[in-house]
Order: structure tokens, then sequence, then C-alpha cells
């Protein structure tokens, strides 16, 4: 296979480390497996109108000329999110003939189609013309089907995998050695962006009502700040509820984000979506119980006793769910499960399935020789 470009409009940098952390580490994984992977991606997380466009406009620009410069030399282009990334793999099949696979996440096809009939259509012509698409969870398939037309044997289920090198066990007391945290507590974890949608308001709520029974319990939020409005408003509801031992920490890197998991006595994740939920899935692989809502890629990853669902936008059900994994005669975890969906969604698992793909997909036989 000769050269693949990946397209993102989420990448690290060492000013943004956590920024699209999920593309870089599968493209370390595709050249550690000997692939001449290149990346054009947008670094920058930063919002506002005038710079979205300007820095939008930059990539595309780079994009177009990267194509135009090694056209010859491409074997298959691989965009991650449908719209916008999609649009700069569709025009490299267009004007230069290379086949592309497209990873759907989630936000680009729920979100963004809703802007406008044009984002939509567009969205539907990007996933039909790619040679196959990966959607990171099962909720997702549905979706690609059922919405936007693409042929059942075309999509692939493939989540972006978990390094079990980094997301592994450490005895909770160890781990919270380590980081100076208390023995006796109950600690409650939440990682991920700080909006909205990831429910941290009813989060709060339910660990309110949480402390009233258990008062030695602690809940820290590990992630981006980014939504500088909501964050206000959340800090706010803390301090109208008069919550205490809510703790903030910045995103942190993976093995020490592994450390907290593992010092945790749970990760709970209220999201009102989710595409399909790696967090969760890190969080198991470092031995720590998920409560979860029943949404997206996390109605599968916790069904069949891998973890705790409860209702979406619901603190009562939240906090019950909370309860139950503090608590083993409410709730039994079935380890074998755990074990079995960490093996299935493993770098090395992933790293199979997905060569497999590039494959088929640069021969243009995707879902006809399966």
């Amino acid at each position: 296979m000769e050269k693949i470009v990946v397209f993102s409009n989420m990448y690290p940098s060492s000013q943004h480390p956590t920024f699209g952390l999920f593309v870089k580490n599968q493209v370390g994984l595709l050249q550690s497996a000997g692939l001449d992977v290149d990346v054009v991606a947008i670094q920058d997380p930063g919002k506002g109108k005038v710079k979205a466009l300007q820095k939008y406009m930059t990539w595309f620009s780079r994009s177009v000329v990267y194509l135009m410069k090694n056209r010859k030399k491409i074997a298959l282009s691989h965009a991650h999110y449908a719209f916008p990334t999609g649009v700069l793999s569709l025009m490299g099949k267009k004007l230069f003939g290379v086949p592309y696979v497209v990873t759907v996440h989630g936000g680009d096809i729920d979100k963004m189609p809703a802007k406008s009939p044009h984002i939509a259509n567009m969205t539907k012509r990007i996933l039909q013309q790619a040679e196959t698409v990966i959607v990171v969870g099962d909720k997702l398939r549905e979706d690609v089907t059922g919405r936007f037309g693409v042929a059942d044997a075309n999509v692939h289920v493939m989540s972006m995998g978990i390094d079990t090198s980094i997301f592994n066990y450490v005895p909770k007391e160890e781990a919270r050695d380590r980081l100076n945290l208390p023995k006796d507590e109950k600690i409650m974890l939440f990682v991920g962006n700080i909006i909205r949608a990831k429910g941290l308001l009813e989060l709060v709520e339910a660990f309110d009502s949480l402390k009233m029974s258990l008062p030695d319990s602690s809940l820290y939020v590990i992630g981006s700040q980014k939504d500088s409005h909501f964050v206000e408003e959340l800090r706010s509801f803390i301090r109208d509820k008069d919550v205490e031992d809510i703790h903030f920490k910045e995103p942190l890197g993976q093995a020490e984000l592994s450390l907290w998991m593992s010092a945790a006595d749970a990760l709970v994740l209220p999201s009102h979506h989710e595409g399909f939920g790696l967090v969760a899935l890190e969080a198991m692989s470092a031995g720590t119980k998920v409560v979860g809502t029943d949404v997206g890629g996390l109605s599968y990853l916790l069904k069949d006793g891998a973890g705790v669902l409860v209702e979406a936008e619901n603190p009562d059900s939240l906090a019950q769910g909370m309860w139950s994994v503090l608590d083993e005669d409410l709730v039994a975890i079935d380890e074998a499960v755990v074990r079995a969906k960490i093996a299935e969604h493993s770098f090395e698992a992933i790293l199979e399935k997905l060569l497999s793909i590039y494959r088929s997909a640069e021969k243009g036989q995707v879902g006809r020789n399966e």
C-alpha cells in the first residue's frame, strides 16, 4: 500500500495536546504497522466566527495543495468526520481518483446536517460515495444507513480503540497514594469537555443528592473548559446549590488520566448523546466501574452488565446509578463481559480491522468481498 493521507478537523499540538488525540493515536497505530501516513489537520480548537473561518480556509487550501502535489502517490485518503472533513476526500476522489474512507464520530451526522439543507445533502453525498464508512458506535450505523441511505455492507462499526498498555489496572490504594488522594473517600470522576451536552448540570444535582447519604464523597471533573459561558453557569449552579467537594482539573495526559481512573470508585458519563463513549472503555480498562446514560454508543458499550445505564437528563436516575456502583449488593458488574469488550476494542484488534478496510477500499471492493 502506498501513501495514505488523513484529513481531520481535530489534531493535537504542543499547545493543545488532547485536541483530537484519538485521531493521532490511530495515526500512530498505522505508522507502527509500517504504513506511510501523512496528516493534514486543524490543530487549533479556538472558536469565534472570524477565527474559525480563517483556520478552515487555511486548512482547505493546504489540503488542496497537498492533493495536487501528491495525487500520484496517494493510495487512499481517510477523513475523520463526514462534514466538513469529508469534502476534502470527496474532492480527492472526483479530481484525482483517490478512493477514500470516512469515519463518522457522531456530531458530524447529528448536529452538522441540522444546520442547513446544503450541509445535509453534502453529508449524504460524502457518505454515499465513500468506499466505506466507519462508524464508532452501533447507533451511528443505524443513522448512516437509515437517514443517509448508505448500503449496510459498506458500513463498518469500529471504535477508535484503547491502548491497554496505558489504560491498565492499578490497585486503588496505590493509585490514590500516587495522586495524594484520601483513601477513605468515595471518589466520583467525570472526564470530557465541560459543555452542557455532557450532562454536567444533572451530574452536580445527582452528586448533591448522593452527598446527603455519603458526606465523605467527592467529584472530580477533568476536561477542557473552552465554553466559558457554560463553565460560569455550571460554577454558579454549584454555588447556588451549595455543593461542596467538586473539583475541576484541566485535561491530563493519558498515563495520568488512567491513574485517576484507577483511583476513582466510578466514572460517571451523564451525556445527552454520545457517539461511542471511548472514555468509558478507557475507565473499564483501568479497572473502574462506569455509570453512563442510555444514549448512543453508551447503550451498547455498557449493556449486559458491563456498566450501569441510567436515564438521560434525569438527576434522580443518575444518583441511583451512582449509588448502585458504590454498593456491590445493588449491582454486579460482569467482569467477563468487561474483559471481552476491552479485547474487542484493543489497539491490536482495531489495527487488524482497519488494515483490512484499507486494503478493500483501495481495491474498491469494500462490502463486496466479505
